[in-house]
């Protein structure tokens, strides 16, 4: 093998870069006395006693902490892993910005591999994402999502895929969702995961990858099947052979159905789960002081170790991981876990950084900030003319879930439901626009392993599917979906799914989604079309996803809120009332924004074993044609479905 160092300077693309005759180098390891790139025969004789390395193996020093080669001859899957001499030892390492992977970190024999950008060939050109406030998210995990065998039956005992999501595309776009947000995609170094431990953050888990070539077949024709309905060219089988190509099939066959894909990147830590071979200490500096470790400082986060902001290079680092999602990966936009450990930890300047240069690159791309710290409207504060916000788009709100989630636990256990409270929990957080909210009664935060329980679970301990379980969990949902902000589900809400969520497919079965339920329970096919025409009224009324909130009533006695909605300027006045009463109310008297005809645009109790054939309600429209009420300026006596909602809006 030889290098060429003339080749190579400080414009160099970091990372294994493919050219035509070959594939540059370049890595970042200022402390490093010598590097190398071991491919082919010197790779292999790496791990035997007494290896050396060679001149022509050789990365040169570019002067700015940086080693640059050309290696003439390599091409598109080439295997390589660099050779680092260090003050504190001398070793192989993987590529910090490798793309793929040849085998699941820290496998003694995981390789770096070169891998395209722009080896698959995408059909999205079209798709355009969702204004933000139009947006509708479901969080899904792709391991645990939903996996089927070769012949289309459930195999519940293995980790699912990134082409799995195909067999799902169609009932996705069915529920009425608009966008999904994947858990971390991002390379982690144990089987099974949440995927908030990755080391490896430029590849795709590999775990999520179909390898077997048979396999692949049947994912192939799949694929070919949406691309063909959508009148596209198909694939050839070399296009999914590639495990990056395999995730970016899967994003685009969303968008080609008019879905958009968020990633969720974890900047505020990398690991746990180091290992010799990775990002950590990867100059080789000598052990003892963690702030050493090049990418870190010496603080932890869950057993990680939090990026050192201060450095431009690890700001850099970060800020190319986000740009290469959504430019590689065509993502739609990005959910980032725990800013407020990166705000804590020095790091506010590179947030501003990140989330300027991420609009810059991608002005249509959503930001979404997790951030827990006191004042939450910094998350989407934009810090231009001196203010001191991080400047995201839209931040996590627990506002509506804690309190929507209370006033359901308190009527299972027939305990004072404050329903003042809960209609306070449905503003819009202080600073933040309506939209900039996003808002979820479950997340795999909240009903992972059991922190707490599932919605249906809440509603009802004893029984998830109960009547209660059934009624409670409509009208939390429509309290959701009603509400300012960017609603998301998680996915199994939609079908009633009673069991805590776990990631871990081999030893905690029963916690996944039982999908297969659904052929054998009606309960969970009614929640399933009451989901659907739930999500489908959301955005058929543009008062939903307006700013405008007046909660009219909230009577605790009764157990009934009245919440109105509306565009200012243009009305399209809706009005939302529920009730968590165990009975159903007749002739109660509820103010309307305005008096004449209203349509009663939903009933809930229509969805109780649907379609319900007597459901509690005022046959499709009321006359509001008492005096004022609740502040507002007409009224009328209508009926209310116990622990159900209803929702009205004008003719036209």
């Amino acid at each position: 093998m030889a290098t060429d160092g003339t080749q190579v300077d400080r414009t160099t693309p970091m990372g294994a870069s493919l050219r035509a005759d070959g594939v540059t180098f370049r890595a970042w390891a200022p402390a490093a006395l010598e590097m190398y790139v071991l491919t082919g025969a010197s790779l292999a004789a790496a791990a035997r006693p007494g290896f050396t390395t060679g001149p022509e193996e050789a990365l040169s020093p570019l002067g700015d902490g940086t080693w640059a080669a050309f290696v003439p001859g390599l091409g598109e899957g080439a295997a390589y892993r660099f050779w680092v001499v260090g003050e504190g030892s001398a070793g192989l390492k993987r590529d910090p910005r490798a793309r793929e992977m040849g085998h699941d970190p820290p496998a003694p024999d995981c390789d770096s591999l070169v891998r395209s950008p722009a080896s698959y060939p995408w059909h999205d050109g079209g798709f355009r994402p969702p204004e933000f406030r139009d947006l509708l998210l479901y969080q899904l995990h792709v391991g645990s999502f939903y996996g089927v065998d070769g012949a289309g039956r459930d195999k519940r005992r293995e980790v699912a895929k990134f082409l799995d999501l195909l067999d799902r595309v169609d009932y996705l776009v069915e529920l009425g969702i608009n966008a999904v947000q994947l858990l971390p995609i991002q390379e982690f170094p144990t089987e099974t995961s949440l995927g908030y431990n990755g080391l490896d953050l430029f590849s795709p888990e590999t775990h999520y990858e179909v390898n077997d070539p048979g396999e692949r077949q049947r994912y192939f024709q799949k694929a070919n099947a949406l691309l063909a309905r959508a009148g596209q060219p198909p694939l050839v089988p070399e296009d999914l052979e590639p495990g990056p190509n395999q995730l970016k099939c899967a994003i685009d066959l969303l968008h080609l159905h008019g879905i958009a894909v968020l990633f969720d990147l974890v900047f505020n830590h990398a690991g746990p789960g180091f290992d010799d071979q990775s990002l950590w200490f990867f100059d080789r500096q000598l052990p003892g002081d963690d702030n050493r470790s090049l990418y870190f400082t010496d603080h932890e986060w869950v057993g990680g170790r939090i990026f050192a902001y201060w450095s431009r290079d690890v700001r850099q680092f970060l800020i190319d991981n986000a740009v290469a999602c959504l430019a590689e990966y065509h993502a739609d936009g990005i959910r980032y876990d725990e800013v407020s450990v990166i705000a804590n930890n020095g790091g506010a300047g590179f947030c501003r950084d990140l989330t300027a240069t991420v609009r810059f690159v991608k002005p249509q791309a959503i930001q979404i900030a997790e951030y827990w710290n006191a004042d939450r409207a910094a998350a989407v504060r934009h810090p231009a003319g001196g203010a001191s916000g991080l400047g995201f788009d839209a931040a996590w709100s627990d506002r509506l879930r804690d309190g929507v989630r209370k006033a359901v636990a308190q009527a299972a256990a027939g305990a004072f439901v404050d329903m003042g409270a809960l209609g306070d929990a449905l503003a819009t957080p202080a600073g933040f626009s309506a939209w900039q909210a996003v808002t979820c009664l479950e997340n795999h935060d909240v009903v992972f392993a059991g922190r707490e329980p599932r919605l249906a679970t809440l509603a009802d301990p004893a029984d998830p599917r109960s009547w209660g379980a059934r009624s409670r969990a409509r009208l939390a949902t429509g309290l959701l979906l009603a509400s300012p902000g960017i609603p998301m589900l998680f996915m199994g809400q939609e079908i009633l799914e009673g069991m805590p969520w776990d990631d871990d497919v081999r030893d905690h079965l029963r916690l996944l989604i039982d999908w297969e339920a659904l052929a054998t329970e009606p309960a969970r096919r009614d929640h399933l079309r009451f989901c659907r025409d739930l999500l489908g009224l959301r955005r058929a009324q543009p008062a939903l996803a307006g700013d405008a909130l007046r909660v009219s009533l909230a009577d605790s006695a009764g157990r009934v809120i009245a919440v109105h909605r509306w565009i200012a300027g243009q009305g399209r006045d809706v009005l939302f009332v529920g009730s968590l009463a165990e009975s159903t109310r007749y002739g109660y008297r509820v103010g309307f924004p305005g008096d004449g005809h209203w349509r009663e645009l939903f009933n809930s109790d229509v969805y109780d074993g649907f379609p319900n054939p007597a459901p509690a309600g005022n046959d499709g429209a009321v006359f509001a044609g008492l005096g004022p009420r609740d502040g507002l300026p007409a009224s009328a006596e209508i009926v209310i479905p116990a622990n159900g909602f209803l929702l009205f809006g004008r003719d036209g």
